[in-house]
């Protein structure tokens, strides 16, 4: 939107050649950015009212994109989300941007479905998952989205032509994950303290990799037997701090919790505490797989193979001991809802569809409880309904046989008027 006024100065602040109209300008570039212009003073209104049209054109120019490429558009799009978005988001960015390249000298207003096409050759000539694909696809979808916004780039008609990747032949990787008597034998083998309380938190508290790494001695509360999730480390340099990693937030806002430790865990956890208590400049801000800075990620990477190596396991990767950890719990009998409590999962939908497979397990368990059920409503009903059943034996003749017949006569005898006088 641009605002354009015509004015005169005052006779006070006219030039001392008499020149007082100026164009007085206020407006927002293509990234929403507030400009405001005050041009320099003119004799007549005419001139300043060809100076405006003047100025208005340019602005035209500069939001008539007709040069724009797609090369533009990555770069303009990757520095409007710095300040908005996760590391690790532009991190996955910079990495998708590699399979954008055969659409960099297009020119926007040209693109359409057969240069779409002509890059889902491309993609499909990639030794990626379906699923990546799907990602890169959705980036250049926001793209296209950024570009309609911004750049007023008529994208619709592509757009709606457009469809994402399918692969039928693509076998879906099966989830891998521990049982616990697995991962028993896993932990068997593993000698360092500060590596089997890792181990077991990943497995027994479902944390991700880098909340694991995140964790600091005072996101521990011993007294209370809790740990709470708050933070995250990922691997991205900190262009601020210089360290080859950076500390953000959790994935989600329902990635912040707190959950209990189990008491077996608790104790390693309090034995290792007071072990980094002895170093030198200890601080409850220490991490506690680590130091002053996390334990790095292919270190602990590199201690999983081996362990699993010598334990003769299969080799799991970091994140399946978070599955190991919701297998376990469902294979248990734990209420979903808690369940995705505990891992912080953001919809219990994500937790269902990710685990549902093995709930197919469980089915036979829904028809016994429902047996259970109806059986004890048959084996009960003239403990828990005698009064129902009294009646039906006064009013329904062939009923009566089936009973003891002084009983009922008895009965009929002493009949009480009301059913709240009725004692059994």
């Amino acid at each position: 939107m641009v605002i354009i006024s015509i004015r005169q100065a005052k006779n006070n602040d006219c030039t001392k050649d008499g020149r007082s109209w100026f164009v007085d300008l206020a407006y927002k570039d293509l990234l929403g950015k507030r400009h405001r212009y005050h041009s320099k003073k003119f004799a007549t209104r005419r001139e300043a009212k060809d100076h405006e049209a003047e100025y208005k054109m340019k602005i035209k120019n500069q939001n008539e994109f007709t040069d724009l490429t797609f090369k533009d558009l990555i770069q303009e799009h990757y520095q409007y989300q710095q300040d908005k978005v996760k590391v690790t988001t532009l991190s996955n960015y910079r990495n998708m941007m590699v399979y954008l390249e055969p659409l960099e000298n297009i020119k926007l207003e040209s693109f359409n479905i057969r240069h779409f096409e002509m890059w889902r050759q491309f993609m499909n000539s990639k030794s990626i998952s379906t699923r990546y694909k799907n990602g890169v696809y959705k980036y250049l979808k926001a793209l296209m989205n950024f570009g309609t916004k911004w750049y007023d780039i008529n994208f619709v008609k592509v757009y709606n032509k457009m469809t994402n990747f399918t692969n039928p032949n693509e076998r879906k990787k099966e989830m891998a994950f521990y049982t616990l008597e697995e991962f028993q034998r896993f932990l068997s083998v593993e000698t360092d303290l500060k590596f089997r309380c890792a181990f077991q938190t990943l497995f027994y508290c479902g944390l991700r990799n880098g909340e694991l790494r995140g964790l600091t001695w005072n996101d521990i509360n011993f007294n209370r037997s809790t740990l709470t999730v708050n933070k995250n480390i990922v691997k991205v340099p900190d262009s601020k701090t210089g360290k080859p990693y950076t500390v953000t937030s959790p994935k989600t806002s329902s990635s912040y919790r707190t959950i209990p430790i189990p008491n077996f865990l608790l104790k390693d956890l309090s034995d290792l505490y007071n072990d980094d208590a002895n170093y030198y400049g200890f601080k409850d801000s220490w991490y506690v797989f680590g130091n002053i800075d996390p334990l790095a990620a292919t270190t602990l990477l590199d201690r999983k193979t081996k362990n699993a190596f010598m334990a003769r396991v299969k080799d799991i990767r970091i994140h399946d001991f978070g599955h190991s950890c919701a297998s376990l719990l469902i294979d248990s009998g734990a209420n979903i809802t808690l369940v995705a409590k505990y891992l912080g999962h953001t919809k219990i939908d994500e937790t269902l569809n990710t685990y549902s497979h093995m709930y197919q397990n469980r089915l036979d368990t829904i028809v016994n409880i429902i047996e259970l059920q109806n059986s004890k409503l048959n084996n009960n009903v003239i403990e828990t309904n005698p009064t129902i059943l009294l009646e039906h034996k006064e009013t329904t003749p062939e009923l009566e046989e089936s009973y003891d017949r002084e009983e009922y006569e008895e009965y009929k005898i002493v009949k009480p008027k009301n059913k709240d006088d009725l004692v059994l």
